[in-house]
């Protein structure tokens, strides 16, 4: 009998299928629930178990895991009678690994600590890639204690693992992420339509720019996007827009200044305006094209 706390997993996309299925070879009990019968099918042939509704999932673990796309959907499966904060039992931890803004987590922990369930924000970086192969870097808000005992289990899904401070501080921080990861592909996406319209051997010029102060872990991630114009989603423009917007307000709250951020955004914006919010971010390549001239 395992003496690692019983999982309950809620939200089985992009991300929280390899997260969940990761926890399940780590040994865990992982009961999931998603709007997907597919990815319910998948967790269940990994090991896992299927669950019909959020309350049944929760209702006997020990640790709560939430990963869906949005403060919407956070709030949608944490409030109301079939929700986790009626369902869960008193003493659980709820760890939201969601990229969220940091208002919702601060009010999501206040609202849990009445019903005696303790929350974690934990978002995550890394992307797929990340996700399947357990290296994620995890960004964690709340009391170090909870941080303390969800350590192994984020040791389970990551690499960099780090309490940023109290309830929200997670979720600032996978803000600053992501308006660094944002920009950085702009500028990767820019980079490379200057060298092909130069006439460049792109795979080369990629080559020694990722081995110098260019080099960055996004021109790592997405080298092969940009070369193979793949923009299978890894990471939705569309999440990443609702990302940019969250960073924005809450730098705006701060009274912090982000030009080229908000030059970032409109991009980010504009791409998904033109139809591309399912490709994946990498995608900015094809608006840099667009206003290069090229019919894409």
């Amino acid at each position: 009998m395992s003496t690692l706390p019983k999982v309950a997993w809620i939200g089985l996309g992009i991300m929280g299928s390899p997260m969940s299925e990761n926890l399940v070879k780590a040994g865990y009990d992982v009961t999931g629930h998603t709007l997907e019968r597919d990815k319910l099918d998948r967790l269940a042939a990994a090991g896992g178990t299927a669950a019909a509704s959020v309350a049944a999932a929760v209702r006997d673990a020990d640790v709560i895991v939430t990963m869906v796309p949005a403060s919407p959907q956070v709030e949608a499966v944490a409030y109301g009678p079939d929700g986790i904060l009626e369902n869960a039992r008193r003493g659980a931890l709820l760890i939201d690994m969601s990229s969220i803004t940091p208002q919702t987590s601060v009010d999501l922990a206040a609202a849990a600590k009445e019903k005696g369930i303790r929350v974690l924000d934990a978002p995550v970086s890394g992307g797929e890639a990340g996700a399947i192969e357990a290296v994620l870097s995890i960004m964690v808000g709340g009391d170090q204690a909870d941080f303390d005992e969800a350590k192994p289990l984020f040791e389970a899904l990551g690499k960099t693992i780090v309490r940023c401070g109290p309830h929200g501080s997670g979720q600032t921080v996978k803000a600053a992420n992501q308006l660094i990861v944002a920009v950085n592909i702009q500028a990767c996406a820019e980079a490379v339509v200057f060298l092909e319209k130069s006439g460049v051997d792109l795979a080369a010029a990629l080559d020694v720019l990722g081995g110098g102060l260019a080099g960055s872990t996004v021109l790592a991630r997405k080298k092969d996007n940009f070369l193979n114009r793949d923009f299978q989603p890894g990471f939705r423009i569309d999440l990443h827009h609702k990302d940019m917007g969250i960073v924005t307000d809450a730098a705006r709250t701060v009274g912090a200044v982000l030009p080229v951020g908000a030059v970032v955004a409109q991009l980010v914006a504009g791409l998904r305006a033109q139809g591309d919010g399912g490709l994946d971010h990498s995608a900015l390549l094809r608006a840099v094209e667009r206003l290069s001239g090229a019919q894409v």
